[in-house]
């Protein structure tokens, strides 16, 4: 599967690339909001005034790529989060109002596949539309239905993307499960280095437009593959699987891409794996935008970068092998449950 253009909204400022010249925010505390874009010339002012945050997301990140590849199939997103303010909002208005007459506006938006719809509605593409919704595995969920559709021979080209909100319900009770750190103590900058449980959270959306043809290609994704649960903390034999699968071994492996998020109680997968790539740049991303179901979504989006030959922030480079990337691969695990590695590489 082919990439061939994208566009990212993340708490950095990576949706007009100023992330890529340099401009790096810090970020302090254990939330890390987005910077949303100007959506004057994505989104009519009328749609924008009642549309959640996730859509707002999904819609703006996913527009100007419609735009620019009108002959879409269809429109795939993976989100665990989204619509789940509306959803509490549209909850509360029924006990607010004794189950009297409710406005439907926060009922419409208050599902997870909302974001597909209005890209559809918005874009008058009547393809296949689906959401994938299961949690730390819900954009490789949308990765792997892309992957059947151009297998079989049902799609050649489609949006591919990944949608979560900071909702303040599900922030409050994630804090209460222990997720997040000492908000006094945490930035950005030293986020990998406190040893100590709990991480930050963050939220954004990446949007791709994939094909199973590699004209005007900017990556290859070459596979993907989701696990979770596992019985025996067997990462580092698993990678190895799935590399010898696609034929490669650990020294084939140019760029390492990691899901450290300074949580003490699973970094230490991400170290014992690191181990077996000795030759490879470590690259890390959960400290320039903090950690939600679907931060592999950014990861893919900042390995494109690379891939491309763009100069990455040295904030997302965790440790420099100083050569030339032709092959990344992606390990991320949301809370030691749910696991998964991309593999991506130059277009030859």
């Amino acid at each position: 599967m082919y990439i061939l253009a994208h566009t990212c909204i993340s708490p950095q400022s990576t949706f007009d690339n100023s992330f890529l010249d340099g401009n790096v925010i810090e970020h302090k505390g254990i939330k890390y909001d987005a910077i949303e874009p100007s959506y004057s010339e994505t989104i009519p002012r009328g749609l924008l005034r009642r549309m959640g945050k996730s859509v707002r997301f999904g819609v703006g990140a996913g527009m100007p790529l419609i735009k620019e590849h009108e002959n879409l199939d269809g429109i795939i997103v993976g989100t665990a989060t989204g619509g789940i303010d509306n959803c509490v909002t549209f909850l509360n208005q029924i006990i607010q109002y004794n189950e009297g007459t409710l406005t439907p506006t926060h009922f419409v938006q208050s599902t997870p596949n909302s974001i597909a719809g209005h890209l559809a509605l918005m874009s008058k593409n009547v393809g296949y539309n689906c959401t994938h919704n299961n949690d730390g595995l819900a954009f490789e969920g949308a990765l792997l239905d892309a992957f059947l559709l151009f297998e079989e021979n049902e799609a050649t080209q489609l949006l591919v993307g990944s949608v979560d909100e900071d909702s303040g319900y599900n922030f409050n009770i994630e804090n209460m499960a222990g997720y997040f750190k000492n908000e006094e103590e945490t930035t950005s900058t030293n986020l990998l280095n406190i040893d100590s449980t709990g991480s930050v959270k963050g939220e954004g959306a990446a949007m791709f437009v994939v094909s199973k043809n590699k004209k005007n290609a900017i990556a290859e994704l070459v596979d993907i593959h989701q696990f979770s649960f596992p019985q025996k903390n067997n990462i580092t034999e698993r990678a190895l699987e799935f590399l010898i699968k696609n034929n490669l071994s650990f020294s084939d492996i140019d760029g390492l891409m990691l899901g450290l998020n300074g949580d003490n109680r699973f970094d230490n997968i991400y170290h014992n794996l690191a181990s077996s790539f000795e030759d490879a740049t470590i690259y890390t991303f959960k400290n320039l935008v903090g950690d939600y179901p679907t931060a592999t979504g950014f990861a893919t989006w900042l390995s494109c970068q690379i891939l491309s030959g763009k100069t990455i922030p040295s904030q997302a480079i965790y440790k420099s092998a100083n050569k030339k990337v032709k092959t990344i691969l992606i390990y991320n695990n949301y809370y030691g449950r749910q696991h998964a590695f991309h593999l991506l590489r130059v277009v030859d």
